[in-house]
């Protein structure tokens, strides 16, 4: 399956891929109405330690211990992707606890966001591989 990768020496650590990422999950059409004096909340996020930055995505594990910590079933698994019911989410968190990466994360609403690969993205590709400008975010069987 593919994931979401970052090469480390690539990356500048411009959190442009956040921003596109937070744009294409947003309901906006024009990127400033959807960005601009607003709390961007991203699926993916970068981080820096060392002068070494990578990237924090769901990685939609083979055995996802989010899914199985989820008490009300918002996390399922299906064709490899881990996806969230907004509808089932009550915000308990104990998917969050459970995902041994950080890539859970708790939307304003409430609810738990996490990467799902842009499944409704026409372009096939993720919308943070798109606004890399440096390609150090890359979509790819590994």
């Amino acid at each position: 399956m593919k994931r979401v990768y970052v090469n480390e020496k690539w990356c500048l650590g411009c959190h442009l891929c956040e921003y596109y990422c937070a744009f294409a999950n947003s309901v906006e059409k024009d990127m400033v109405k959807a960005l601009k004096n607003k709390t961007v909340q991203p699926r993916i996020q970068i981080e820096e330690k060392d002068q070494v930055c990578f990237a924090v995505s769901c990685r939609h594990c083979e055995e996802p211990l989010c899914v199985k910590g989820c008490i009300t079933g918002a996390l399922t698994k299906k064709d490899g992707l881990i996806a969230v019911d907004k509808n089932k989410c009550v915000g308990c968190c104990t998917c969050i606890l459970s995902c041994p990466y950080g890539a859970v994360k708790m939307a304003a609403e409430g609810i738990v966001q996490k990467c799902e690969l842009c499944m409704g993205n026409q372009s096939g590709e993720p919308a943070c591989v798109k606004g890399c400008p440096n390609q150090a975010i890359v979509y790819e069987e590994r």
